[in-house]
């Protein structure tokens, strides 16, 4: 029997859905200041969703055509037995999935790497704002810097390939932009700057720490020739190659130039909410949904989620603004 083709998500702006974030755990063992308060409160276990009801989830979204999921959280390889459901899913690659990545902040990562690529994971992004130990402790408030850098090299040496992610913090790492450059081409790892995000309170105003990418962008064509390439992957970065040392360097900013017109992605909590967009509130709750009513119920939510999509976020950090754009912090939302 032939298969049935897949219903497509389309969202009410004709942009096809076909990524998905899908967040298995609120929990970080990092504190990161740009990101949540010190004093973070987690979910408790019972509201959680279920390795079995995430790897249902994704199923229902790949089955409607989905080809590319990613596993965040906060920390996602602090979720007991995650490796179940990383191979849960990774059993659909070749199966409607093209592609299964996780982000991380690399503290687990030397644990778990080989297990990873056995599972179908090709590619992992890492989490790194900075090479310096101390600025490393200051900015994680909970992390040390060899324990991720050895993940990193673990990750390399398993296969994978790993892309870093640098949050651009005015006066706490702007000086490391160019070493961060020369680290990563050393080691073959392709980089993206991102600007910070205004998502959930934290203790100190993001505005004194918004760094625009703009400013990043002038310091590397000062030094470097930069070739913009037409790579689209549907998300908010951009991305440029570097003609003397062949990296690929991307831009996500969220602030001076956002790309919704193109966002082809929604993000799944580890309570099962179902956010269309990172700075919106718009949602569609499928925990209940799918204990109560099953796959058919959890369908029928995915297009209702389709109908609920904006068209995007309206980011803005103003100096002495109180209110983030959300009230959740990122690791609620999924990273």
């Amino acid at each position: 029997m032939t298969a049935q083709p897949a219903r497509l998500l389309i969202d009410g702006f004709g942009r096809r859905v076909s990524y998905v974030r899908l967040s298995v755990t609120d929990r970080c063992d990092f504190r990161c200041s740009y990101c949540m308060p010190l004093d973070q409160s987690f979910l408790p276990k019972r509201d959680v969703l279920t390795l079995e009801e995430l790897a249902l989830i994704a199923g229902a979204f790949i089955d409607r055509g989905v080809t590319r999921i990613r596993l965040t959280g906060g920390e996602p390889l602090v979720r007991r037995n995650v490796m179940e459901l990383v191979r849960a899913i990774g059993r659909r690659l070749g199966h409607g999935l093209d592609e299964l990545t996780l982000t991380t902040n690399g503290s687990q990562l030397a644990r778990f790497a080989d297990q990873l690529f056995l599972a179908g994971v090709r590619r992992v992004n890492v989490s790194l704002d900075s090479l310096d130990p101390d600025r490393f402790a200051a900015i994680t408030r909970r992390g040390r810097l060899a324990p991720v850098l050895d993940g990193i090299a673990a990750a390399k040496a398993a296969g994978l390939k790993v892309k870093i992610n640098m949050v651009a913090l005015r006066g706490l790492n702007e000086d490391e932009i160019l070493p961060m450059l020369q680290w990563c081409g050393s080691q073959g790892f392709d980089l993206t700057f991102i600007e910070t995000m205004p998502l959930g309170f934290i203790e100190e105003d993001r505005s004194d720490r918004y760094l625009p990418l703009t400013q990043v962008r002038r310091l590397l064509d000062s030094r470097f020739t930069l070739q913009p390439l037409a790579e689209r992957t549907g998300g908010p970065a951009r991305y440029v190659r570097i003609e003397e040392t062949g990296q690929k360097v991307g831009f996500i900013t969220p602030l001076t130039h956002n790309f919704c017109e193109s966002c082809n992605r929604v993000r799944v909590t580890a309570t099962g909410t179902l956010f269309m967009c990172l700075g919106q509130e718009d949602r569609v709750e499928l925990r209940d949904l799918l204990r109560q009513g099953g796959l058919a119920a959890l369908d029928a939510a995915l297009d209702e989620a389709m109908a609920l999509k904006p068209r995007g976020h309206d980011f803005v950090i103003e100096r002495g603004r109180a209110a983030p754009a959300v009230s959740r912090t990122m690791s609620v939302t999924g990273g």
